[in-house]
């Protein structure tokens, strides 16, 4: 059994990956400042306790290894000691490699937006179908109902997460995840505390593309100009979905309602299956149509897959409909980029046109 120290185990990833290790057998502690639900209520019903705050003496010489998270910063007194000790130190990018994907088959979803529902999406038709993938989100899926799931099958879904991996590594987390199927669904401006601009941004994404094998394939957002120039830098196989004429995966004939979205799938301009997703928005017919042609790639068979889409209950704070009081419908959703906002707005005004929508920001 390993001795694990999380330094920032209150993230929403660090605290998944400190249960996923648990769960594998390994002994887990950490240390944060106050942490809050959902993560809080992860760790403990877990049995992990975490320290509240940081104090060097937290960070005994028995461990076998210290995972540094991406917040943490020099002169934080736990890595102070890390350093001082010379104690075996990685960021959470690097375990998560480490432990789980050189053995398996990595399905990464990367992009600026909408990746948590894509590689949501993903996870459940697997796990619907039987694969029995692994999963490491970054929100709770409401089918798995996690953020991580521990499967014995060949797969490996990962969220692609485009920011830094720690103080000592500011390269993207995705480029550590080793991708065998990858999707680009877009890629903007973001994390101006990361990159200094957009061609920044590019390039860490490109690097990615070209980690993808020769026998792999690459999935670029056709409705994203900059997603779709990542074609250019890639050795594998490159298939387009979205909304635009010529995209290898298209949605057709789409219709919304206020009970979600119904569309066909063509592929290559040929009848793929005709489903009805229960999520809302033109984003998130894109979102479907990325998880649908990741999963054809592993094998999953139409019908397979608009049962799947079909039974996608979505994921927490991603356009989540959380009541309705004196006939007004209160969702909560968690976009924050520009794009984002803009999208998740107009997918509710096309799901009911004929109703006032209010928005709320924190």
């Amino acid at each position: 059994m390993r001795r694990i120290h999380f330094i920032g185990i209150g993230g929403t990833a660090m605290a998944t990956l400190a249960v996923m290790l648990k769960r594998r057998g390994d002994q887990v502690q950490g240390s944060d400042g106050a942490i809050y639900p959902p993560m809080s209520d992860l760790l403990a019903a877990e049995g992990i306790v975490p320290f509240e705050g940081y104090r060097a003496e937290q960070v005994g010489d028995h461990l076998d290894l210290v995972v540094v998270g991406n917040a943490i910063s020099r002169g934080n007194s736990e890595l102070e000691a890390v350093l001082d000790r010379k104690l075996r130190y990685a960021s959470l990018p690097e375990v998560v490699r480490d432990e789980f994907l050189w053995q398996t088959r990595s399905l990464v979803v990367a992009g600026t937006h909408g990746k948590t529902t894509t590689a949501a999406i993903a996870a459940w038709l697997l796990t619907h179908t039987g694969r029995d993938p692994s999963v490491l989100l970054g929100g709770v899926a409401q089918n798995l109902g996690a953020s991580y799931r521990l499967g014995s099958g060949a797969e490996f879904v990962i969220e692609g997460d485009e920011y830094d991996s720690a103080y000592f590594d500011k390269t993207a987390k995705f480029l550590k995840y080793l991708p065998d199927v990858a999707i680009v669904g877009n890629v903007e401006f973001d994390h101006a505390d990361i990159y200094d601009d957009l061609d920044a941004i590019r390039l860490a994404f490109r690097r990615l593309v070209r980690l993808i094998p020769d026998r792999g394939l690459l999935l670029l957002g056709a409705d994203s100009a900059e997603a779709s120039a990542l074609g250019a830098d890639a050795r594998c196989r490159v298939e387009s979905f979205g909304l635009s004429a010529g995209a290898d995966w298209r949605a057709v004939d789409v219709a919304a309602s206020a009970r979600g979205t119904t569309f066909g799938i063509a592929r290559r301009g040929q009848a793929f299956v005709e489903v009805a997703s229960p999520l809302l928005g033109g984003y998130n017919v894109r979102n479907v149509l990325a998880a649908a042609a990741m999963a054809a790639e592993v094998g999953l068979a139409p019908a397979a897959i608009a049962e799947g889409v079909a039974s996608f209950e979505g994921v927490r704070r991603r356009l989540e409909p959380r009541g309705e009081v004196r006939g007004v419908t209160v969702y909560d959703d968690f976009a924050h980029h520009p794009t984002a906002v803009a999208e998740t707005l107009a997918g509710v005004r096309a799901a009911d046109p004929g109703r006032r929508g209010w928005a709320i920001f924190e």
